[in-house]
């Protein structure tokens, strides 16, 4: 049997992080972190006890060591992270916001180690794993990239390996529209369980309701589709199942970037655990709403103690409103649930 629970595979970077809002260019001072919507996950499955080897590549310079030495404090296993002597550890300058929009954030990260992930760095151990989560990253950082994404995501399904996918558009990082929209959609095919935002979903699929965005990729082969809807919560459906079940209320946010990673978090973590999908999104709007209390992408996911703690008072006021799983009066959701 394998060691690994989950394999997470994507690029890493390097963050500064504004210590003063405005301008980035009048900032003076940054506090050094790494991102990745990737790595996130990772960091947030290996938080709540599971194994999860990280596959990537890094630049042999000091951004690169600190990528790695952070994961690994993370209790990520780092050992099939390749380091490229002859290209750099892409890196991200992120404003503070302290309104709770969302932060600006600019990129230096084309030609990085990452971007020449390849097929070539698929090692055998790392396909014994019991879980693989992708995300539409990848497949837009370079070719040779997104074919490490097909490859890894078929070889698993084929194994009897479930497969996540949340498609975390990067327009920019795409040749157009849509080829993103045709090569997110191929990719989305390969996994079990979807993951997109509302409006990613209506990009992709061209439909405006969440029933019919999750029909569109319950007809390609998933076997779950949840959609996020923000603080709103968010909407799942099945081949046997449907249902809204609302966000967790939220007094401050902080930073908005790391909710969706949050969520697939709670998501992957809780339907591996045999719990039920309604279930798997309850824990999984709790993780995005710790995640918007955090400054930073990934400082706010819990660990297996605070999540324990956090579902019990989360059950118990829960069940002091009577919310239940009810949507809200809002007739695009009347109208998903009745689908």
């Amino acid at each position: 049997m394998s060691e690994i629970d989950i394999l997470s595979f994507g690029e890493t970077m390097a963050m500064f992080v504004a210590e003063q809002s405005g301008d980035l260019a009048d900032v003076g001072q940054f506090h050094k972190r790494i991102a990745g919507a990737d790595s996130n996950v990772a960091i947030g499955l290996s938080r709540l006890g599971f194994k999860v080897s990280w596959l990537s590549r890094i630049g042999a310079d000091s951004l690169g060591r600190f990528v790695v030495e952070t994961l690994e404090r993370e209790g990520l296993d780092c050992r099939f992270v390749e380091t490229d002597p002859a290209h750099p550890t892409g890196f991200q300058l992120k404003s503070r916001a302290d309104d709770g929009s969302d932060p600006r954030v600019e990129y230096f990260r084309r030609g990085s180690a990452a971007s020449l992930l390849s097929v070539q760095s698929i090692v055998a151990e790392l396909l014994e794993a019991r879980h693989l989560h992708a995300t539409g990253i990848v497949p837009a950082l370079s070719e040779s990239a997104r074919q490490m994404s097909f490859e890894l995501m078929t070889r698993m399904r084929e194994a009897g390996r479930s497969v996540s996918f949340d498609p975390n558009l990067r327009p920019t990082l795409w040749a157009s529209q849509q080829q993103m929209i045709r090569e997110i959609n191929r990719l989305a095919a390969l996994a079990h369980w979807v993951l997109p935002g509302l409006s990613e979903g209506r990009l992709l699929t061209g439909f405006d309701d969440p029933a019919d965005i999750a029909a569109f990729y319950l007809d390609q082969g998933a076997e779950a589709v949840a959609i996020k809807l923000g603080p709103n919560g968010a909407y799942y459906r099945t081949q046997q199942d449907q249902g809204f079940v609302p966000g967790v209320p939220v007094t401050k946010v902080v930073d908005t970037v790391g909710a969706g990673d949050g969520f697939a978090v709670g998501m992957i973590s809780a339907l591996l655990e045999n719990f039920s999908v309604p279930d798997a999104v309850q824990r999984a709007n709790w993780i995005g709403s710790r995640a918007v209390q955090s400054r930073g992408d990934m400082e706010g996911l819990p660990t297996r103690a605070e999540l324990s703690a956090g579902s019990e008072a989360a059950n118990r006021e829960q069940a002091r409103s009577h919310t239940g799983s009810h949507a809200p009066t809002d007739p695009l959701w009347e109208r998903a649930c009745s689908r």
